[in-house]
């Protein structure tokens, strides 16, 4: 069993269909009441019924006054790591640090070559990811940044604003190498969805995650593990991922979290999506926060 001690916290994915902005609009400012941590968004631009990312989540910080947005995740392949540290740092100042940053190498190299990004292989994503890493790190951190890379060239800038509270880097990614350099560069991990990374691969990948973060000296406790979690609230049959009543889904997200070390939750739901980010929200975090309270406390 596994347990890195982190803060719990929860979310809820967001759409970014154009044809469903009205009901992403109303999730938002629901999730806002409710209290949740975090709204979550995918980055697939070449999708020409998708809005973008950036735009939209920069539209619902207007909707909302507490929860905190993060992209689940930008395609770096699209968006030059230097011009989205840029973006994440302005939208942090302007709301009060409600913003983290996850993002990832691009797993569709026709669709992103098709819009005019690079089309890498394998090991060429990973090293592209990792200097991306590098130059974000640094941009966000303000004052001078340089590199000249094998995959970047950044001949020198002054960057800022910065934020008065860092934006959190965290990484997408399920094979052994991009899961080194989230061990290795990344404020976290970002699983994909339950339904392509099961529950009992999630030891494994975060033992490569551990290994990569103490060989580059660093604590593998401090590195965050957010899950996206497809699934239904109630009694829905023949649904894929995560099916159950919430009692089902308070005991499984606890011992997703004191046994496999997950801290973060993002629930997307199968169907009424409004109504079941509604009990997520109203009977299934808080009674996880009780039950993963008692057992750390048990300890």
């Amino acid at each position: 069993m596994t347990d890195y001690g982190q803060p719990l916290s929860f979310g809820v994915n967001i759409d970014v269909d154009v044809d469903l902005f009205a009901r992403s609009r109303r999730m938002a400012r629901n999730a806002d009441k409710a209290g949740l941590d975090y709204l979550a968004m995918q980055d697939h631009p070449y999708q020409p019924g998708h809005f973008d990312v950036w735009t939209l989540m920069t539209r619902l910080t207007t909707e909302t006054e507490r929860v905190s947005f993060f992209t689940d995740v930008a395609d770096l392949q699209l968006r030059p790591p230097v011009m989205l540290a840029k973006a994440a740092a302005s939208l942090s100042v302007l709301t009060g640090g409600r913003v983290a940053l996850g993002v990832g190498g691009g797993g569709f190299q026709d669709a992103i070559a098709g819009m005019g990004g690079g089309r890498r292989g394998g090991g060429e994503v990973v090293a592209y990811a990792e200097e991306a890493l590098r130059l974000m790190r640094a941009a966000l951190a303000g004052g001078g940044v340089r590199l000249l890379g094998d995959h970047h060239r950044v001949e020198g800038y002054s960057a800022g604003p910065v934020p008065a509270r860092p934006v959190p880097l965290w990484l997408g990614g399920q094979k052994p190498k991009m899961l080194g350099v989230a061990g290795r560069a990344a404020d976290g991990w970002i699983s994909p969805l339950n339904i392509y990374v099961a529950p009992d691969e999630i030891p494994g990948k975060n033992k490569i995650i551990d290994e990569a973060a103490r060989e580059a000296g660093r604590d593998p406790a401090e590195i965050r593990r957010i899950y996206n979690v497809l699934g239904a609230i109630g009694p829905y049959r023949g649904g894929h991922g995560l099916v159950g009543k919430a009692r089902t889904w308070t005991e499984t997200l606890t011992e997703w979290a004191v046994g496999l070390g997950v801290d973060t939750f993002v629930f997307w739901p199968l169907d009424d999506h409004l109504a079941q980010a509604e009990v997520f929200a109203a009977e299934v975090v808080p009674a996880v926060r009780e039950q993963v309270a008692r057992v750390r406390g048990a300890r």
